[in-house]
């Protein structure tokens, strides 16, 4: 029961971050130009820092408050809420400045060509430079009160932002409307994380006297006490995440070096790729406060317990996954656009690599617990 009340909200939160990143590509995909398909792929390889950078913060403060609330230490879960927020704030202003000025570098060197160039930078420029300190204190934000034991105001906070962004986006990409193309879905996805983190931080706000999650700098005194604790915990997910830029990195370079309809293909593959790796992340997310309270309260035999039955969960859906995926696959692909060459590209791509998703499926979890005992 505890399991079902943790990992349901988490899932739901994490298939509606999918949704929205969905979203952008589907929408730039009706405009059925694979060049402004490829530019949001690009820049889909620069958020993965983002993401990385988030969980140092995010992961880390959620573990430790977990850890800290199963030793009954309520004082010191509130301080590190504080010194998580405020230290993920500055990281990620620093980020957004720094890719800023070296944004022509990043993006030639994730694979932009002249053709692409253009269009991931005008996309890159909303969803990074403008939007990306929203979209990282999203993620410490959700976490934060994910592991004060409120799974679902926290699925609500994000499953806010990604309704905001689907409503969005339709108005600000296609030609009817505003006609923006890759930079309207960028700017959509800026202002829908710009949301999320106002009701995120409305939701702490209204459990201000319930819960432990408070933001107040004076809390900053104790940040000696706790960031060594917070950076060990969230270090491993934000090396994963950065490993994870590279591989995807990589990847596109090397599409780019056939073609445009090549780097769209892939683009889209990564996005359908999302849907078990996204489902065993929520599974994991939620675990995280399970296995950590289990651990500081030296319940080890019910913590073993809820490791096994995330698992069964998450390799569950993703051998789901693969089925339905190796069967329809050209009409998945179809759905993001309508280029011949793309779908015939992508439908390759999609039945090889949605194979290695069982495995995948089980490492988030199995990080998670060594997490949870600040390994």
């Amino acid at each position: 029961e505890a399991v079902r009340r943790q990992i349901i909200p988490s899932i739901a939160s994490q298939m509606v971050i999918l949704l929205y990143n969905l979203a952008d590509t589907y929408f730039v995909g009706l405009l059925n130009d694979a060049a402004q398909t490829a530019a949001v792929s690009l820049a889909y390889s620069v958020t993965l820092l983002m993401t990385a950078l988030a969980n140092l913060f995010a992961v880390g403060g959620a573990g430790r408050i977990a850890q800290l609330l199963g030793r009954r230490d309520r004082d010191g879960a509130r301080e590190v809420c504080a010194v998580s927020f405020w230290f993920a704030l500055l990281a990620s202003a620093a980020f957004c400045v720094l890719f800023t000025l070296l944004s022509s570098p990043i993006l030639r060197l994730c694979g932009a060509t002249d053709e692409t160039y253009a269009l991931a930078c005008g996309y890159s420029r909303w969803v990074i430079s403008v939007g990306g300190t929203f979209s990282i204190l999203n993620t410490v934000l959700a976490n934060l009160i994910r592991a004060d034991g409120s799974a679902f105001a926290a699925s609500m906070g994000v499953s806010a932002g990604g309704i905001i962004n689907m409503l969005l986006d339709p108005l600000f990409v296609l030609p009817r409307f505003l006609g923006m193309g890759a930079e309207g879905a960028g700017l959509a996805t800026a202002i829908s994380n710009a949301a999320g983190m106002l009701i995120l931080l409305g939701i702490i706000a209204a459990r201000r006297r319930v819960g432990v999650v408070a933001l107040r700098p004076g809390d900053l005194r104790a940040a000696r006490r706790h960031i060594g604790r917070i950076l060990r915990i969230g270090l491993p997910s934000a090396v994963q995440f950065l490993l994870t830029l590279v591989a995807v990195g990589a990847l596109m370079k090397f599409m780019s070096l056939y073609d445009t309809a090549a780097v769209a293909a892939l683009g889209i593959v990564k996005k359908l790729d999302m849907l078990p790796l996204y489902f065993s992340i929520g599974v994991a997310n939620g675990l995280l406060p399970l296995l950590a309270y289990n651990y500081s309260a030296e319940n080890h035999e019910r913590r073993h317990r809820i490791f096994l039955c995330g698992c069964a969960v998450a390799v569950g859906f993703s051998v789901v996954c693969v089925a339905g995926y190796e069967v329809f696959a050209p009409a998945l692909v179809r759905i993001f656009i309508g280029d011949a060459q793309t779908i015939a590209c992508g439908t390759k791509l999609l039945r090889i690599m949605v194979l290695a998703m069982p495995m995948m499926s089980v490492c988030y979890p199995m990080i998670t617990q060594f997490q949870a005992m600040g390994r």
